[in-house]
């Protein structure tokens, strides 16, 4: 069996963060001389990135035809080595992972067997989910009440995700210095409150702080969470860089600490095994280089007892779907996130 041919899809989505306008997902079609085919989702993150990934792929399309897609491994490397002079983290793993994803699909196909089947077996059955919880258009806590009542109870949810700190949403993932106000601190503890007053004490909130804070106020901002609130996880506390900074933080916290949706191979995540520094880990699929990726460093995690919980949003469908093999898969898993 040989691959024939790559075509490159988009699908625009409604984008709910108040920094952000609607932006496409890339899938990419793998075509084989047998008739098979297979679904490939590539990471995108800002606009800019869907046409620079599409160029990606019509570049790299050339280096696979003629190729057997059952040799999923091999073909991961080709790719993910063609960068090394360029980086290979990143830019190169958010594209290696569309072409992973449709060779998976590809393999499951031919084999008439589902992708966790191939990754080991089922290990568990339904996946565990919890939902991102942006609330596009709330600016108050009374508003957060609100969709917590319309979207999360009403849904069957019993754990959510939110960044709740509003004034700084509009930077997204960027750093700035840092610091926030105290009337911007406290209006996020007022969302928060306003929250877990309507969901109630056993339901489970995460709080994703987009890697916004230095070292003394992700501390000060995690230790008011967790025992005001008893957050589940404080997500992403510094810029992914930092890690002798995670550690202050880690060292310095009762909340748990959630890492890794920046992160990019198992080797980014050595470090962060090694010394202790998170009690979950986030690889996203799309990012960190497709299904083969996300299981190594599911069963790299293993023996750490650290379970896995896959980032997905903005990811879209194929994505979710490539997570949810995987977790099917692994005994270390925590919750999937879904919009």
């Amino acid at each position: 069996m040989k691959i024939t041919d790559i075509s490159i899809y988009a699908g625009e989505y409604a984008q709910t963060s108040r920094s952000k306008t609607n932006k496409k997902w890339v899938f990419l079609k793998m075509e084989t001389d047998e008739g098979f085919y297979g679904w490939g989702e590539v990471g995108t993150s800002v606009n800019v990135s869907e046409n620079f990934m599409a160029t990606a792929i019509r570049e790299v399309t050339p280096q696979l035809i003629g190729e057997n897609p059952m040799d999923i491994d091999r073909l991961w490397n080709k790719i993910f080595r063609m960068f090394s002079y360029m980086g290979s983290r990143g830019f190169t793993t958010s594209l290696v992972a569309g072409f992973d994803i449709a060779l998976w699909d590809i393999k499951g196909k031919v084999s008439g067997l589902p992708v966790y089947d191939l990754l080991g077996g089922r290990y568990r059955d339904p996946v565990r989910l919890y939902c991102n919880s942006w609330f596009h258009g709330c600016a108050t806590p009374e508003d957060y009440a609100q969709a917590a009542k319309k979207n999360l109870l009403a849904n069957g949810h019993n754990a959510c995700k939110l960044d709740p700190f509003l004034e700084m949403v509009p930077y997204h993932t960027m750093y700035q210095d840092g610091f926030i106000s105290q009337s911007g601190e406290q209006l996020g503890y007022d969302i928060v409150d306003a929250v877990r007053e309507v969901v109630g004490p056993d339901f489970e909130i995460l709080i994703d702080a987009h890697g916004h804070y230095n070292v003394p106020n992700a501390i000060r901002i995690s230790n008011n969470l967790y025992e005001r609130f008893n957050i589940a996880w404080f997500e992403e506390p510094l810029p992914p860089e930092g890690i002798n900074a995670l550690k202050q933080v880690k060292e310095n916290t009762n909340a748990p600490i959630c890492v890794g949706e920046r992160l990019y191979t198992r080797a980014d995540f050595i470090p962060i095994l090694e010394n202790n520094l998170a009690d979950f880990i986030m690889p996203d699929t799309v990012w960190t280089g497709g299904i083969s990726e996300v299981k190594k460093i599911a069963t790299m995690a293993e023996p750490y007892y650290i379970p896995i919980t896959p980032h997905v949003i903005p990811g879209g469908p194929i994505e979710l779907i490539a997570a949810a093999h995987v977790v099917s898969s692994v005994p270390n898993f925590y919750k999937l996130e879904h919009a």
